[in-house]
C-alpha cells in the first residue's frame, strides 16, 4: 500500500496498528507511534525547547498547520535543529509503524498534520532505514521478546562495566516497564532503547518477564570492569563491594543465554560467536 501511495503521489495519513505515517504528494512528512516518544518529548526532555515554548507554538500555529515554521520564525529553534530532531522522530516512529502487524492498514486522503512541513522523506528512504534497523537488532540479539513485554534483570553477576547509556536503561528495568515505557521515562528514541536492551539481553543481564513471575523487587547483579559494547565506561560507586544475594539456579533458557553471552565476550566477532553458540546450546536442550 505504501509503495502504491508513493506512486500516485497521495496526500493523507496511513494508519497501522502501531502508528501513523503522514504523506504529502507521495512523500513521508511526519510519523507518530505510541511505542516511542513524539517530537514534543524529544525536544523538551533534552532541553532544546521549553515545554511552554512548545505549547505556545501549538496554540498559535497548530490550527494553520505550521507549528514547525512558528518555532523557527520565533527564534525558539534553528531550522537545522528542528529538521534534525524531526527526521530522527520520523524515522523512529516509522520503524514501529511499519513493523509486523496483524491489523489492517487504512489510508485517509487529504489529512494533514499540524506540525506542518519540515523536510519530506521519500518512501524508499523510510523503507530502507526500517529494514536496516531490523537487521541491526537481529544481529545484536535475534530474540525480539525484549522489544515489547515487561522486562526483568536476570540477577546474574556480570563482570562488566556498562556504558553510561546502557546503565541508564538498565536502571529503569523493574519487572513492570516495557521498552516503550523506558523510552518515555527517559525521553529517548524508542529504537535506541531497543538496541540497548537487546545488548543487555545478549549479555545475559536482562530478559523478558515470565508470565509466572511474581511481582516484587527485582534482583540486581554487580557490575565491575570490562565492556560489552563500544563506548566509555561510566564512573560511579564501587558496586562490586555491595552484598550479593545468593544466585538462583539457572533455568535451561537462562543457561543458554549465559553461554551465549560468554561466547560473545570471548570472541573478537561477538555477533557471529553469539549466534553460533546460541544455536548449538538450543539444539542441545
Amino acid at each position: 500500500m505504501l509503495s502504491r501511495l508513493a506512486e500516485e503521489r497521495a496526500t493523507g495519513v496511513l494508519t497501522r496498528e502501531r502508528g501513523v505515517l503522514y504523506l504529502v504528494e507521495g512523500q513521508v512528512v511526519h510519523a507518530e507511534s505510541p511505542a516511542t516518544p513524539g517530537l514534543d518529548v524529544l525536544l523538551t526532555a533534552r532541553g532544546a525547547l521549553g515545554s511552554d515554548g512548545w505549547w505556545e507554538a501549538v496554540s498559535e500555529a497548530g490550527a494553520e498547520r505550521r507549528v514547525g515554521r512558528f518555532l523557527v520564525d520565533s527564534g525558539r529553534l534553528t531550522a537545522g535543529a528542528l529538521e534534525l530532531c524531526h527526521l530522527g522522530a520520523l524515522y523512529d516512529a516509522a520503524f514501529f509503524t511499519l513493523g509486523p502487524s496483524s491489523g489492517p492498514a487504512r489510508f485517509r486522503y487529504g489529512v494533514a498534520h499540524w506540525i506542518g512541513p519540515v523536510r519530506p522523506v521519500s518512501v524508499d528512504a523510510v523503507e530502507r532505514e526500517t529494514l536496516r534497523r531490523r537487521d541491526l537488532l537481529h544481529r545484536i540479539w535475534p530474540e525480539p521478546g525484549t522489544d515489547t513485554g515487561p522486562l526483568v534483570r536476570t540477577g546474574r553477576a556480570v563482570d562488566l562495566a556498562l556504558p553510561p547509556r546502557q546503565r541508564t536503561v538498565l536502571d529503569q528495568v523493574d519487572g513492570e516497564r516495557t521498552a516503550s515505557d523506558i523510552s518515555l521515562v527517559l525521553g529517548r528514541p524508542g529504537f535506541h532503547t531497543l538496541v540497548d536492551l537487546r545488548r543487555l539481553a545478549a549479555a545475559g543481564i536482562v530478559t523478558p518477564r515470565s508470565p509466572t513471575t511474581a511481582s516484587g523487587p527485582v534482583p540486581t547483579g554487580s557490575i565491575t570492569s570490562g565492556s560489552i559494547a563500544s563506548g566509555p565506561a561510566e564512573s560511579g560507586p564501587d558496586e562490586s563491594r555491595a552484598p550479593r544475594a545468593p544466585a538462583a539456579p539457572l533455568s535451561p533458557v537462562s543457561t543458554v543465554v549465559a553461554q551465549a553471552a560468554e561466547a560473545a565476550q570471548a570472541s573478537a566477532d561477538p555477533d557471529v560467536a553469539l549466534l553460533r553458540r546460541l544455536r548449538d546450546a538450543l539444539e542441545a536442550l
